[in-house]
């Protein structure tokens, strides 16, 4: 399975390149740090698996979920049908907002290792 990882924090990518790394046939093909570089790697790579920080810089307008963040998730969803968009996110709170945007799943980043794995499985 191949996996564009999404999120501004180096720290976080390379703890979670770091975790998906040591499961058997996952493999991260890109990395963003913004919403440019992501619709670049989405174009790129064509990943099985979006992991999208849900406060990624430029993937909302003024800061806040809005009509925005249901665009941007349409736009993604017809770059690559079939992709699964994982979205994760340090406040428990965004995930209504995430799941009616348009996310398959949500992790809490302050949540166990295993709750992403277990989301990839």
């Amino acid at each position: 399975m191949d996996v564009l990882l999404a999120d501004d924090r180096a720290e976080v990518r390379s703890a979670i390149r770091l975790l998906l790394e040591q499961q058997r046939g996952v493999d991260v093909v890109a990395e963003a740090a913004d919403l440019e570089q992501l619709m670049l790697a989405l174009e790129a790579t064509r990943p099985d698996v979006l992991l999208l920080d849900w406060e990624l810089p430029g993937s909302r307008s003024d800061g806040r979920p809005t009509s925005h963040s249901r665009r941007l998730m349409a736009l993604m969803r017809r770059l690559c049908p079939g992709m699964l968009i994982v979205v994760m996110s340090g406040a428990p709170e965004a995930r209504g907002e995430a799941e009616r945007c348009g996310a398959d799943a949500f992790v809490s980043k302050a949540g166990p290792p295993e709750a992403l794995l277990a989301v990839l499985a």
